[in-house]
């Protein structure tokens, strides 16, 4: 009954000090960014956090919300990300069972023969031992929280891992979207470089025919089937470029992606929303996965310094075990036969040339390391919406300067063409005005390109989709 009292009181003793640990208060640092955005005045909460808009209530398009439920199911990089937090929670699950006691079960029986020579009776004697046991092994007693604390760190990286899964998924949801944009532009420019192509070989053929009567001399022709050469040699490129767009697509999403969820070409409503809020810079930040990636790293190494503090002070482990022993199996379980065994072991540190304080400043630099590492993130995510902000401010601006330039250029081109014909310019003004029109029209979509990945670059840095 001494014995049972006593580990009765020892583990009591246990559970009440693994409540406190050695590891310092942890204190989130302060946000080494601005508290408005470049250009705002000041900062205004947002009405809705952009971490709360799905994905699925962001892309307007029904073939691109089909897609990217397509990537985000058969991705493989994301089923790594997936199973690398299977392996996580895995591993925190073994340290906290480091907690509690490893119960076991033994039972057995032991047999020797003793040769007749060696007998006081002179005849050789077998003898039996049965025997069944339950115990525990060399259970630590967490007096100084030194269990508690690699279980928190196990937790903190676990939790990490978690946040790095949720910043996988943002970054695929990123990628199909503006992998299907980039092939919706491609595919555009490669028809407006075929029907460039079909435009000019009717011109070179209407101008052969004019030199044949007389009416222009064989540079002109020559100038016609440069320009005919050149938006071919254009077509080719973008041809080969939507073949490349598509392999990417396949890649995202695991598969061949049907031709039903294919575009045309780009749509002008990529996003339901007409704007995003920006809201204030550290609430957004922190939000975001990668940065709360990075704070768990930081809490995980804060904890690992009460591991290492704990390891100063006397470790107590305890072996125990309670049971029965007979000669015989049917007086295994009989009155008399019960065994047991207490072990309590104290182990005390008193040299070891430095090795602990050692250890307890690797961990210190390596929870300084972490800080600047949760600061950089912050720095890090705070320039990219910085950069997709201003980079938004101006493409309304670009847009409706394209969309002048096209009609200004196709303009120019009917005029041209018209004096070309009545003999007032050379063909030299009209293939000029031709090639304006066709680069104006090209920069116009890639102008529409850029205005469409911008709306996913700002849903991305700021922390949304991955719901």
């Amino acid at each position: 009954m001494n014995t049972l009292r006593s580990l009765t009181l020892a583990v009591s003793a246990t559970l009440l000090g693994a409540c406190t640990t050695l590891a310092p208060d942890y204190l989130r640092p302060d946000a080494p960014v601005a508290s408005a955005w470049p250009g705002q005045t000041e900062a205004v909460a947002a009405p809705v956090a952009v971490a709360d808009i799905s994905w699925r209530d962001y892309f307007a398009d029904a073939r691109l919300r089909e897609l990217i439920g397509i990537a985000l199911e058969n991705n493989r990089d994301l089923r790594v990300a997936a199973l690398n937090i299977e392996k996580a929670q895995a591993q925190y699950r073994i340290q906290r069972a480091a907690q509690f006691p490893s119960v076991t079960l033994d039972g057995g029986q032991s047999a020797s023969r003793t040769p007749s020579d060696l007998t006081y009776s002179g005849e050789s004697t077998i003898s039996r031992q049965y025997s069944t046991t339950v115990g525990i092994s060399a259970w630590e007693l967490d007096f100084f929280g030194r269990v508690r604390s690699l279980r928190d760190q196990a937790l903190e990286t676990y939790l990490a891992t978690e946040e790095a899964g949720r910043s996988a998924q943002i970054s695929i949801v990123a990628e199909v979207a503006n992998a299907w944009l980039t092939l919706a532009a491609d595919r555009e420019l490669r028809d407006l470089a075929r029907e460039t192509w079909q435009t000019q070989q009717k011109s070179v053929d209407l101008t052969r025919r004019s030199f044949e009567a007389g009416a222009v001399s064989a540079l002109d022709v020559r100038q016609a089937q440069s320009a005919m050469e050149r938006a071919r040699a254009d077509a080719a490129q973008y041809a080969s470029q939507v073949a490349k767009d598509e392999n990417a697509l396949a890649v995202l999403t695991g598969g061949q992606v049907p031709a039903r969820l294919l575009p045309e070409k780009l749509v002008d409503a990529v996003t339901a929303l007409a704007e995003l809020p920006s809201g204030i810079p550290s609430e957004v930040l922190v939000r975001r996965p990668d940065v709360l990636q990075a704070e768990r790293a930081l809490r995980a190494a804060n904890a690992n310094i009460g591991a290492a503090r704990a390891a100063f002070f006397p470790s107590i482990s305890l072996t125990a075990t309670a049971g029965t022993t007979s000669a015989t199996l049917d007086g295994l379980f009989q009155a008399g036969s019960g065994t047991w065994t207490f072990v309590p072991q104290l182990t005390l540190p008193i040299f070891n040339a430095g090795a602990l304080s050692a250890s307890l400043d690797v961990a210190k630099v390596q929870r300084e390391i972490q800080v600047a590492e949760y600061e950089k993130a912050i720095q890090s995510a705070f320039r990219e919406v910085a950069d997709a902000l201003a980079e938004r401010a101006n493409l309304g601006e670009q847009l409706d300067a394209r969309r002048k330039l096209v009609e200004a250029s196709t303009e120019s081109y009917r005029l041209s063409d018209a004096r070309y014909r009545n003999g007032i310019d050379s063909y030299l003004v009209l293939l000029d005005a031709q090639r304006s029109r066709y680069a104006a029209e090209q920069e116009l979509i890639a102008a529409r390109l850029s205005e469409a990945g911008n709306r996913v670059a700002l849903y991305k840095v700021m922390g949304g989709g991955w719901q």
